[in-house]
């Protein structure tokens, strides 16, 4: 059970990522699709997260003013930016993602009348 409390922030993980993917997969509601992307994103976003991160560690902010040395030059107690850096341009890509597809989605409802897929494969067909 400590295992599982322990754990829980991949558990949660990946039951993100399983309904993200599921809704991608599983609906045929283009609204309903682009909000599963958005969840998985979301999923993905927290993994990277979850496994950046360090007990007990220290910023990675430089002190010292001009002189760039540590004063504790023990990097294993400093976090990796690298991280916390690449998952909000992965945000921000995230965002801009779901605002093209939020915003195709409204284009093929003016042309079809639905969100459907299966709608608009039969209107095209016509």
């Amino acid at each position: 059970m400590e295992e599982i409390i322990s754990n829980f922030n991949y558990i949660i993980v990946v039951v993100l990522m399983m309904t993200g993917l599921w809704s991608m997969l599983a609906q045929s509601n283009l609204i309903k699709k682009c909000i599963g992307m958005a969840i998985f994103q979301t999923g993905i976003i927290l993994f990277f997260i979850s496994i950046g991160a360090k007990n007990d560690a220290l910023i990675p902010i430089i002190t010292e003013g001009a002189n760039h040395s540590f004063v504790n030059p023990n990097i294993d107690k400093v976090t990796n930016p690298l991280t916390q850096i690449l998952m909000l341009t992965a945000i921000v890509v995230g965002v801009a993602t779901l605002g093209v597809g939020l915003a195709l989605a409204q284009k093929v409802y003016q042309q079809h009348d639905s969100f459907d897929e299966d709608e608009i494969l039969n209107n095209q067909t016509k």
